[in-house]
């Protein structure tokens, strides 16, 4: 599912590898002096980009490498990847509201066994769900899985208590969330195709 950053790439400051854009979190400094994400890749300034990995950007933290990168002394809390990891999982959450009330996005397992039928993209299943009830619902289906958000994080988005399935139509909200999932699983494991997280 290609996004609007594809094949544009940026050099990671705590690997030294050179990736597609969408593989990265981009780092800005705060007026405060503290370094913040930019998620959405939009906030001024000279920014510096990390993989979405847990262990690259404690590595980056560690190792001081936002103050070269910055080309400042910076302070970068030692819970800046917790920090990641939480606006990540709130970014996929609104953009599923927002799928929600676009009509783009289903929840419920006969709302999604419809949608998957049909020309649905994307199926979420809640990382703590059943495999077994996974399996029954795309079974054989060729639609990409995805298991980054817990029950309680798919519900939200549906002002719901709880979900375990979540279904999106084909196009741009799918691919957007699809990418921001894969962010989110250098954080928490990205299981695909009904295998567990990691």
């Amino acid at each position: 599912m290609p996004g609007p950053n594809t094949n544009v790439q940026r050099r990671c400051i705590a690997t030294g590898r050179s990736v597609d854009k969408s593989e990265l979190v981009r780092f800005v400094l705060a007026p405060s002096g503290d370094v913040v994400p930019d998620l959405a890749e939009r906030l001024p300034g000279r920014g510096v980009w990390v993989s979405a990995r847990r262990d690259a950007i404690d590595r980056a933290v560690a190792r001081k490498q936002f103050s070269r990168g910055l080309r400042r002394p910076v302070a970068a809390r030692s819970d800046l990847a917790d920090s990641v990891e939480s606006l990540l999982v709130r970014r996929i959450v609104e953009l599923l509201g927002f799928a929600r009330r676009a009509g783009e996005a289903v929840c419920g397992f006969e709302k999604c066994r419809a949608l998957v039928s049909g020309d649905a993209s994307l199926l979420l299943h809640a990382r703590d769900g059943s495999a077994a009830g996974l399996d029954k619902l795309a079974g054989r289906s060729s639609v990409t899985v995805l298991r980054v958000l817990d029950r309680v994080e798919l519900g939200e988005a549906f002002g719901r208590i709880d979900a375990v399935h979540v279904a999106l139509h084909s196009g741009g909200l799918a691919n957007r969330i699809a990418r921001e999932c894969a962010r989110l699983g250098g954080f928490r494991g990205l299981a695909e195709h009904g295998m567990e997280g990691t």
